[in-house]
């Protein structure tokens, strides 16, 4: 009986002892750059504040699923450290897939900096202008304390038009040390990528054809 009490102490030691896991976001903050939040009082407006109801945008935007390297499709946070070698971390991870997390924050940073919305999957008023943005992220590397680096290649076209503009945006941040830090590189990435593809939404949309 002791052996086993000793031996259920060890074990109970063991779990307590397991760094506990975290959990990180690309989206945290994504998409709030552009009037959010203006106007917010104090007081009786505070209720008011916290609820916002968009206009119906001039144009719809569409961010199908994006494509990230089979690499780093999971959901630990898999670090470069030099000489070619990459780490898994079993105790940092993201609180999604890494595509699902990057086109989520992706979506945010386009329809926050165009001041519309992303109705991918969902009814848009007939008639009503939508642009499609195809996504495929060829890099998506973290170096802690060094970088963080998005290489996308995308596509962005007029739904019913046969016309597509190809690109390519890489985006590479210096980081401090830390996990939170690389993180914030990546979403500051994300962000530089949402720019140069709401850059050329804003082009089509006036009629003029956007260039890389």
């Amino acid at each position: 009986m002791r052996v086993l009490t000793a031996a259920a102490v060890l074990v109970l030691a063991g779990c307590a002892s397991s760094p506990p896991e975290r959990f990180y976001s690309l989206s945290t903050g994504m998409g709030l750059g552009k009037g959010a939040g203006a106007g917010a009082g104090g007081g009786a407006d505070k209720a008011e504040a916290s609820r916002t109801t968009m206009a119906a945008p001039a144009y719809y935007i569409e961010v199908p699923a994006v494509t990230v390297p089979q690499q780093v499709a999971r959901n630990q946070l898999v670090v470069s450290t030099g000489a070619g070698r990459v780490d898994l971390l079993e105790q940092e991870r993201w609180s999604a897939p890494p595509a699902a997390e990057i086109g989520q924050a992706l979506s945010l940073a386009i329809s926050g900096e165009l001041g519309t919305i992303d109705a991918f999957r969902t009814p848009v008023p007939e008639k009503a202008p939508v642009y499609r943005i195809s996504t495929n992220v060829q890099r998506f590397e973290s170096a802690p304390g060094q970088y963080a680096l998005i290489d996308a290649v995308w596509s962005l076209r007029l739904v019913g038009s046969t016309q597509v503009l190809t690109c390519r945006s890489v985006a590479q941040e210096s980081v401090g040390a830390g996990y939170d830090e690389l993180v914030a590189g990546h979403r500051r990435a994300i962000a530089r990528i949402g720019a140069d593809i709401s850059k050329a939404v804003r082009t089509l949309a006036t009629g003029s054809t956007p260039a890389c």
